[in-house]
């Protein structure tokens, strides 16, 4: 039997017939939802966490307020790139055999990338050696190893400005002319790290090409160690009694020349040029201790070290240089209060 709809037992049967579809479809939806929630709820918790990249930075000494500023400006953009920051270097000492254990024991930790300020070209070499072999890309920032095939990028001063910008401020501060000679001397932190060559060179071809009355009688080194610093200046002194001037070529060296000029009371009696905007530093040269100082940008170098790396594991790549040079500044006696504010190195 066929029963119409339009008949009282017809619609009956329809009404029960579309509530029993209804319910179905009902069912059929919480259980579709119950099993979203249910997916939700499986997905681990730290997939979010999983994304973020993680990038390690490993320089000489951690103590060096150069070291230090770069740190503010890593940690700045690390938080800017949502990027956790592993930050390892020896406490104070410069060097290669301090220096590799960390790098080693850093790579352990797996980081998505890599920015390595090698104290030595060669014996870090190896470090790059085993990240790219880990598929860890490497940035190298400051100094660089002696093989730049396998590193993204190389961001730095300009060293070789730096060393010929030197040069002009002790000529300058020591009066120089063609009728005298002068006596010169460099304090270094090593004998291999690439910005103290490049440093070094550009100050030797600045005096040969301008100043050839000046000589370098002696050159030391401190491995990042203010008091190894002063040791060296103090026995320049005494070994030296005409010295006219001081290259310190980085800031822990400055630090312990002006230290030594002051304790030998020679301040304004010797010249004073060194390298690193270091606060204290930078108020010597208003006390004429220091008379100038060739300042980097260490907070702009590790931005661009970790804008690179978070770029390049990003896949773009078509923007990366090879190559970057940050440029200089020199402060002295003359230099505007804000421009020494912009120039001076932040450290907390």
């Amino acid at each position: 039997m066929v029963l119409d709809s339009g008949s009282p037992g017809g619609a009956t049967l329809e009404r029960k017939i579309m509530s029993s579809s209804i319910k179905r479809r009902s069912l059929a939806a919480v259980a579709i939802g119950a099993s979203a929630v249910l997916a939700t709820a499986a997905v681990p918790a730290t997939s979010h966490a999983a994304a973020k990249l993680k990038i390690a930075f490993v320089m000489g000494a951690e103590s060096d307020p150069f070291f230090q500023a770069m740190k503010v400006g890593a940690v700045a953009e690390a938080k800017v790139k949502n990027v956790d920051l592993i930050w390892q270097g020896d406490p104070s000492v410069y060097s290669p055999a301090t220096q590799i254990p960390i790098a080693d024991a850093v790579l352990a930790q797996k980081p998505d990338g890599l920015v390595l300020i090698p104290t030595d070209p060669t014996a870090l070499q190896a470090t790059v050696t085993k990240a790219v072999a880990a598929k860890i890309p490497v940035v190298n920032v400051d100094t660089h190893v002696g093989d730049l095939t396998n590193v993204v990028s190389f961001i730095t001063g300009d060293n070789a400005d730096g060393g010929s910008k030197a040069a002009d401020a002790i000529a300058k501060a020591i009066k120089y002319s063609s009728s005298k000679k002068f006596q010169v001397a460099v304090g270094l932190t090593s004998a291999t790290a690439t910005t103290n060559v490049a440093r070094l060179e550009g100050f030797k071809a600045q005096i040969a090409a301008k100043y050839p009355n000046i000589t370098i009688v002696d050159v030391a080194y401190s491995q990042s160690q203010p008091a190894v610093a002063n040791t060296n200046v103090s026995n320049w002194l005494t070994k030296y009694p005409n010295l006219n001037g001081i290259f310190a070529i980085d800031g822990t060296n400055a630090d312990g020349a002006a230290s030594a000029i002051q304790a030998k009371g020679l301040v304004g009696k010797v010249a004073l040029v060194g390298y690193d905007a270091y606060k204290k530093n930078v108020d010597l040269i208003g006390k004429r201790v220091i008379t100038a100082l060739i300042a980097q940008d260490p907070a702009q170098e590790a931005k661009r070290a970790i804008d690179t790396l978070v770029d390049y594991i990003g896949g773009k790549t078509a923007g990366i240089q090879k190559n970057v040079v940050i440029p200089n500044f020199t402060i002295d006696i003359y230099t505007h209060a804000k421009e020494k504010k912009q120039y001076t190195y932040v450290q907390k």
